[in-house]
Order: structure tokens, then C-alpha cells, then sequence
């Protein structure tokens, strides 16, 4: 995938893409439990990414606390891609997600909505 985007020359967007695709897949290997397919394709400006298992169970976001060293994914996924869905087919899911060259989903966070009250 990053060699895809370097290719394109879009290179603004491999560590977000990189990060959700790792997400997504992890998901995929660790729930789903089967092969585990990616598809990388040209936006325009952007990038969509597919990640197909055979499992037709959709994933969910769950509530992850600062202790917790997993279940993050999927709120990384809602808060960083420009668009996501998932589709349900008969022999299994495939989540797809695009990240845009028109905009840098890390400029809404601000160093104070990392921060954990201890």
C-alpha cells in the first residue's frame, strides 16, 4: 500500500493510511479468522481501501479506556478517514475506507484531546 501511494505521489497520506489499514486488517485477522484480502485504489487526490474477510460479522467501535491496549480501530477509522462502510456479501464482509488529499484529519486534534486525566 505504501509503495502504491509513493507511486501516486501521494505520499501526505501513508501514515493515516497506513495506520487504518493496519487497523482494519488486525481487525480482520483477529476476529474474522480467515484469508484476509486488500485492495488499494487511486482517488483523484486520495486513496480506497479495501479489506475483504469471510466472516459477515460487521465490526463494531468499542469503548476503550486509557488502560486498554486494544479496541481503538474503529474510532480511529470514524475519526481519521474522509468516508467509511462496510459491505455484507455471502461469503464474508469487506470494510472499505478512503483518506483525502483535501484534508489533514490529524489538523482537528489538538495536543489538550490527547490528553488523560490521572
Amino acid at each position: 500500500m505504501l509503495d502504491a501511494l509513493a507511486n501516486w505521489k501521494l505520499d501526505g497520506l501513508a501514515e493515516t493510511s497506513a495506520l487504518l489499514t493496519s487497523e482494519v486488517v488486525t481487525n480482520a485477522v483477529l476476529h474474522a479468522r480467515t484469508p484476509v484480502g486488500l485492495v488499494v485504489r487511486r482517488l483523484g487526490s486520495g486513496v480506497s481501501v479495501e479489506v475483504t474477510d469471510g466472516s459477515r460479522r460487521q465490526p463494531t467501535a468499542r469503548d476503550a479506556t486509557p488502560e486498554s491496549t486494544n479496541g481503538r480501530g474503529m474510532a480511529l477509522v470514524e475519526l481519521l478517514a474522509a468516508t467509511w462502510e462496510v459491505t455484507v456479501h455471502r461469503k464474508g464482509k469487506t470494510v472499505q475506507f478512503t483518506v483525502s488529499g483535501d484534508s489533514d484529519p490529524w489538523a482537528a486534534f489538538s495536543i489538550d484531546s490527547w490528553a488523560v486525566d490521572q
